[in-house]
């Protein structure tokens, strides 16, 4: 029976998913069962089947009723087709319900070899999962360069910093470290570490410290062993989870929650393989995993442990699937390594221990869209952004020459973030994209009609695309220089 009619039992919103999907949930599902757990499934469907019913998200109505309803989900892996449909069912579900947190863990297991096999990895990468780069809110500036707009709140920064410390509690880890790239990015990925060192004051019992994104990468490949959690943004947290996944032995046993302050959802984080689909040859491990953290979110921490030692177990004793074992007699298929699984339920390893766990507390979420209130704000400029074939020498000029006696001065023009006129000496490929600094002549503020008056003289010879307003808050700039500008 799909939906149990128990009144105790904690509903979840099962999604098979497409490809190998119904092999690897229907294991999970099944191993789940075998502990006993009250759980009350909602079958339902997302992916390639509902784009082609003409669905362009792959997310019926249906679905995403039961995920509001249950607040649980556990999720097969879903086929983005190509030439139909427009998003992807998996990102789609994620923005719906503002599943703000990916958590990946990586953890070394008995008879999967590796170059790392014996170094003891144990680490989750937790990652900011709806800002960012990952906004997806991209403009072409000119016929020939695309921009795509990195958007980094102090919100999102608070709730993923704050997950992450009480992850690690509830965990029981040691330390959080924070990755960024904020030594170029200062004001988005600085945005991070500067709450993240903010934050980190709150939580004495575990350690923390920040590390420089490309020597987190670094670090990972030469000593993983010395991470615990790493906390970072969307796109690092992409890059990093996928290399961490390798360490341990690849994708197959990457399990994932997406968690959300009103849903969360739980997958394997590989795809939907359609060319095994119905062989049952595949490694469902990942979602096993995917359905212990999902245990462990609704309070079933008996159960979750129970799954947790039984599959230890039954890697330990060398069953397992042939992507670890080769293509020998001894690999067994989907179905016989759960059926081992369900059989070592009750068992522990002597030597391959599980970890124990505490409910994790999620942060609280403010529903006011205003998290940083300023004593001061000032308005002391603006960019302004062309399309021009010009080369500097030429453009700058005209600039200077339709903007001349106005409220606002050209004090540079750049080009792909680098100073470009007034000349600085050194040579620039140029793109016909650029940037044009105005900054306020006397000591009032800048005000809206200014600039518009400011456009109007521009645009009598030039194209421009946009402007980003540039403020002081608090008597600090809100914005960067560019490199070369003084």
């Amino acid at each position: 029976m799909n939906e149990q009619s128990n009144a105790t039992a904690v509903p979840v919103t099962l999604i098979n998913g497409d490809g190998i999907g119904p092999e690897v949930t229907g294991s999970a599902r099944r191993i789940v069962d075998a502990t006993g757990a009250r759980i009350a499934w909602e079958e339902r469907e997302a992916g390639a089947e509902i784009f082609k019913r003409g669905d362009p998200s792959g997310v019926p109505q249906d679905t995403i009723d039961s995920i509001a309803r249950t607040r649980v989900a556990l999720k097969g892996p879903l086929e983005t087709p190509v030439g139909f449909g427009e998003k992807s069912a998996n990102v789609t579900l994620r923005k719906l319900f503002e599943t703000y947190a990916n958590i990946r863990p990586a953890r070394e297991l008995p008879a999967v070899v590796t170059p790392y096999t014996g170094r003891g990895i144990d680490l989750v990468v937790i990652r900011e999962n709806v800002e960012d780069l990952y906004a997806g809110i991209e403009h072409m500036q000119t016929p020939g360069v695309g921009q795509c707009l990195k958007l980094i709140s102090r919100k999102g920064c608070e709730k993923i910093v704050r997950l992450a410390f009480e992850f690690a509690r509830a965990e029981g880890r040691k330390s959080v470290a924070c990755a960024t790239k904020s030594n170029i990015m200062k004001l988005t990925e600085g945005l991070l570490k500067r709450t993240f060192e903010e934050i980190a004051p709150e939580y004495p019992d575990i350690e923390s410290w920040h590390v420089i994104v490309d020597n987190c990468a670094h670090q990972l490949v030469k000593r993983p062993e010395q991470f615990d959690v790493i906390v970072t943004t969307n796109m690092n947290g992409d890059i990093l989870s996928d290399l961490t996944s390798g360490l341990v032995g690849g994708l197959g046993f990457a399990p994932s929650a997406n968690i959300g302050t009103e849903a969360s959802i739980f997958e394997a984080v590989h795809g939907s393989a359609p060319k095994y689909a119905g062989k049952d040859t595949i490694n469902p491990t990942a979602m096993i995993g995917a359905a212990v953290m999902m245990l462990h979110h609704i309070g079933l921490f008996d159960e979750a442990s129970a799954i947790e030692n039984a599959l230890l177990v039954t890697l330990e004793s060398g069953v397992a699937t042939r992507d670890v074992l080769g293509d020998g007699g001894a690999a067994v298929g989907t179905t016989a390594f759960t059926d081992a699984i369900i059989g070592n339920l009750g068992q522990v390893s002597p030597s391959w221990q599980a970890r124990e766990y505490r409910p994790l507390i999620l942060p609280p979420s403010s529903p006011d869209p205003v998290a940083v209130h300023p004593a001061n704000r000032r308005l002391v400029g603006v960019d302004v952004f062309l399309e021009s074939g010009l080369l500097p020498l030429e453009l700058g000029p005209s600039v200077e020459r339709l903007t001349a006696g106005g409220p606002l001065q050209l004090k540079v023009v750049t080009n792909r973030g680098t100073v470009v006129y007034p000349p600085t000496g050194t040579p620039t490929d140029c793109v016909d994209a650029y940037q044009c600094r105005f900054l306020g002549t006397g000591t009032d503020e800048v005000d809206d009609a200014q600039i518009a008056a400011l456009l109007t003289a521009l645009a009598a010879e030039h194209r421009w695309g946009h402007i980003e307003k540039l403020h002081e808050f608090d008597g600090e700039p809100a914005f960067t220089k560019a490199q070369g500008e003084s």
